[in-house]
């Protein structure tokens, strides 16, 4: 099959960590000349600089897609398999990893290097065990090499994230779910180095360098790091075992498991490989497959006809679709190029201009143009009809200014690492065009601002990466931890606590917030912050112990704040007039200071609620006996009120001297309500909603009332009790101000004496509504709307038309006003006599009083 008389053919075969590739770097060096194929760009790139620190840079070359890199006097070639120079004729050449033929996406590629690629004193194919049986078809005459495995690969089983070992490398397969996991490992372990196949070699080698510097322990990587990337990693733990492989989501055979697992363990250095996240466990075949080296061999590789024919672009697809010349070869039917292809012979645009060989030469050559986005294939289309136009329009070249304000567009480092990783994918195409020389008049400085734009994406996205996915100052501390046993710690004047000068808290008040993850790193950490909080903590207690009342507040939770720092709140007590006072603050406080922060804050609220509500205190220390003293506790038990009906049967029982030493208390007398008005400003109504609260352990939240505010839409989620306790109670959809009900009641009594009324624009204002809202409120008041002209408003008292009946026998309760209605029961007239006046009744002393209404 071969065309070759090669002096030297050689299959090294075996599973990873078995030293093939040094091998075939130690053979190479061993001839004039060399070229190795690898199969990613990144290795071809780690390869090239290990040759480079050997032989110097004059005498190697680096030859992929996206970059070239070729001395004069280059003798050595470090390739990607896509990017091998056909005519460079070198004594030693290699393909590594090549039972990668057998790959639906590349494989043919690997193919044609197998069949036609040689050296003039040896040729060398790396791979895997499982491709032996087709080499021997192919390549009967080499020499087949069997190396074993250096270390012990083991499986461990399953294991949560967070109980992983360090020099951990967990795998998946998309760029989401790598960055997802990186964010867990950096809230629980301190950060993550991220290696993607899509990352340039400057971003991947500078994330390499945080995970083998020891920066941090752990990979978050996708299947890249399985061919042949060479880092000091002890476990492999797959986070998924299936993937999407350009056309279907699939689970990974046992070799592809094992060629990632093999990363584990390196050189003599035994390894171990499980399961973490949503991966199951593996089965049992699986792990002794993978552990053994046992595998099915490969029955087939792809192929594609290389021999291509360009007179026209029939002739082209033609030959593309030409049969392959063996049953164990598969014709690749689908290739990125020939797809491409097929895309753009449909446009008038490129057809248009395909008039000779030439033309659909060049065409070829723009289809080859790889689209690293792989989303935006409408996008890349018009890129390469764009390019192709130039080409042929032009002088074959394409137009310098076109090409910047190409490339200027991705010149920027702004935005995040999706937008970053955008930029480069775009500016990696252009790389590749950059290295067509024959298309681009001054060749190397496009390839240098290529570069250059393609080296400052990269820095910008390793440091994006590394500010998502590395907590370096967890890093860099528990590095120090291994050097130090004691951490050196400190508290700035603004509260910031440090740790060996990093920023690990914040002293908010008495509280230290933390601002490092809770795991067995922080420990040593936050025992240096423990020796150093006391200090602080004692000074800020004197200064707490001393500070006048207006550093305190209290906020309308109960919360209380020093310096708008939360340092306590109120809790349940005896009666909601009394409170307790609970402390929040950090447990260094001792047990003397926390009795000295009690004291000062009982000192503090004692003052502030005789301020805010001393008329409902005053109530407490009367000397006040019989009815007035059971008034007094049923208005203290409401926070300033209670319904009249509640009182009846004490208020018949006051005599003159309790109804004059009552009025003194500020108490008022209303038709529905006994009240105290200077409760029901905003200052006490704040005061009174927060003790009601605390008391009945209610969560609910009253908004504070706007000053002034007499009337609110009721709040279904509100309790009617907190309502009440602030001096408000319900009239339909509404909560009125219990003085205003009052007033309101006496106007509606004074217009209803004539029978129908109106309501008029005094009663409106009086109560802060709208008409309608006011005419819905008053019919719990005992009012009922009647039919009026020129649909008027108008009203009148509920029965007020039945007057052939009792009116001593008429209630007067209205519908819904429950307790807030006392009773009013009309009598009989008696017959019309001569009034005289009794100044030493009872209701000539009433008379007196300041009644609501009146």
């Amino acid at each position: 099959m071969t065309t070759f008389d090669v002096p030297r053919l050689t299959a090294v075969l075996g599973p990873t960590n078995t030293g093939k590739t040094h091998l075939a770097l130690e053979r190479m060096l061993g001839y004039q000349t060399g070229m190795i194929g690898f199969p990613l760009r990144l290795l071809a790139r780690e390869n090239y600089d290990k040759i480079v620190s050997q032989k110097g840079r004059k005498l190697v070359a680096l030859i992929t897609g996206e970059e070239k890199i070729i001395p004069a006097n280059a003798r050595y070639f470090m390739c990607t398999v896509e990017s091998m120079p056909n005519d460079k004729v070198v004594d030693f050449l290699a393909i590594d990893e090549i039972q990668l033929a057998a790959d639906y996406e590349r494989g043919y590629i690997f193919t044609e290097k197998l069949l036609w690629a040689r050296g003039t004193k040896e040729t060398m194919f790396l791979g895997a065990l499982t491709i032996k049986p087709l080499l021997q078809k192919i390549i009967p005459e080499a020499d087949f090499i069997v190396r074993p495995r250096l270390s012990k690969l083991t499986y461990s089983g399953v294991k949560k994230i967070t109980r992983l070992p360090k020099r951990s490398a967990i795998v998946a397969f998309s760029a989401q779910d790598v960055y997802v996991l990186a964010e867990l490992v950096r809230q629980q372990k301190g950060g993550a180095a991220v290696v993607l196949g899509a990352l340039s070699p400057r971003t991947r080698n500078a994330q390499v360098e945080l995970y083998q510097n020891g920066e941090v322990d752990y990979l978050i990587a996708t299947d890249a790091i399985g061919m042949g990337l060479n880092m000091n990693i002890n476990h492999i733990a797959f986070a998924e075992n299936s993937k999407f492989d350009g056309r279907i989501p699939r689970r990974l055979t046992a070799q592809e498991l094992a060629q990632i697992a093999g990363r584990a363990g390196r050189y003599m250095n035994d390894g171990t490989f499980g399961a973490t996240g949503d991966c199951p466990s593996f089965e049992d075949e699986t792990i002794i497959a993978i552990e053994e080296h046992l595998f099915d061999p490969l029955r087939s590789m792809f192929w594609r006809n290389k021999d291509l024919s360009f007179n026209n672009l029939r002739a082209l697809r033609k030959s593309l679709e030409v049969p392959a010349p063996h049953s164990f070869l598969l014709r690749k039917r689908d290739g990125g190029d020939h797809h491409t292809l097929i895309n753009l012979a449909r446009n008038i645009e490129i057809t248009s201009r395909v008039n000779s060989g030439h033309d659909v030469r060049v065409l070829w050559d723009v289809c080859q143009i790889p689209d690293f986005r792989k989303t935006l294939t409408e996008s890349h289309s018009r890129l390469l009809t764009d390019i192709f136009c130039h080409l042929l329009d032009g002088e074959g070249y394409l137009p310098p200014d076109w090409i910047n304000s190409q490339m200027t567009r991705f010149d920027r480092t702004d935005g995040d690492i999706d937008t970053l990783s955008g930029r480069i994918a775009h500016i990696r195409t252009w790389t590749y065009i950059t290295n067509r020389g024959n298309w681009i008049l001054d060749p190397i400085h496009w390839r240098e601002k290529a570069r250059l734009i393609e080296d400052k994406l990269s820095d910008a996205l390793h440091e994006k990466l590394t500010q998502r996915f590395v907590d370096r100052r967890a890093a860099i501390l528990v590095q120090k931890m291994r050097d130090s046993e004691e951490l050196l710690s400190g508290v700035s004047l603004d509260g910031e606590v440090t740790v060996e000068g990093y920023k690990v808290g914040h002293l908010t008040g008495l509280n230290f917030i933390a601002d490092i993850s809770n795991d067995k790193n922080s420990k040593p950490v936050l025992t240096a912050v423990r020796k150093t909080l006391p200090i602080e903590l004692t000074r800020r207690v004197q200064m707490i112990q001393s500070e006048n009342d207006e550093c305190f507040a209290i906020d309308n939770m109960g919360h209380m704040f020093w310096r708008d720092c939360k340092i306590g709140a109120l809790g349940k007590g005896i009666s909601p007039l009394k409170p307790i006072i609970i402390l929040t603050i950090s447990e260094l406080v001792t047990n003397e200071q926390r009795d000295v922060l009690t004291k000062r804050l009982n000192v503090w609220f004692s003052r502030y609620i005789s301020e805010a509500i001393p008329s409902l205190l005053k109530l407490q220390t009367t000397k006040i006996k019989g009815p007035a003293l059971g008034i007094l506790y049923q208005i203290t038990e409401g926070l300033g009120n209670a319904s009249r009906n509640s009182l009846n049967s004490l208020i018949k029982g006051l005599n003159d001297q309790d109804k004059l030493d009552l009025a003194r208390l500020g108490l008022r007398f209303g038709i529905h309500t006994v009240f105290i008005p200077d409760l029901l400003k905003p200052r006490p109504i704040k005061l009174l909603a927060i003790l009601w609260r605390i008391f009945n352990e209610d969560n609910d939240l009253l908004k504070p009332l706007i000053p002034g505010r007499v009337s609110i839409p009721r709040d279904a989620r509100i309790h009617d009790n907190l309502y009440r306790a602030v001096g408000f109670v319900q009239l339909g959809t509404q909560m009125i101000r219990l003085d205003i009900v009052e007033r309101l009641a006496a106007m509606l009594r004074k217009a209803g004496k004539s029978g129908k009324f109106l309501l008029n624009s005094e009663m409106r204002s009086l109560v802060g509504l709208n008409y309608t809202d006011l005419a819905a409120a008053i019919q719990y008041l005992g009012y009922k709307q009647i039919e009026g002209a020129d649909d008027k408003l108008l009203f009148r008292r509920h029965n007020s038309e039945k007057k052939d009946k009792k009116l001593n026998k008429i209630s007067r309760r209205s519908k819904n006003l429950g307790e807030f209605q006392g009773r009013s029961e009309k009598r009989p007239h008696k017959p019309v006599g001569k009034r005289v006046k009794n100044d030493f009744s009872p209701f000539s002393v009433l008379e007196k009083l300041k009644l609501v209404g009146q």
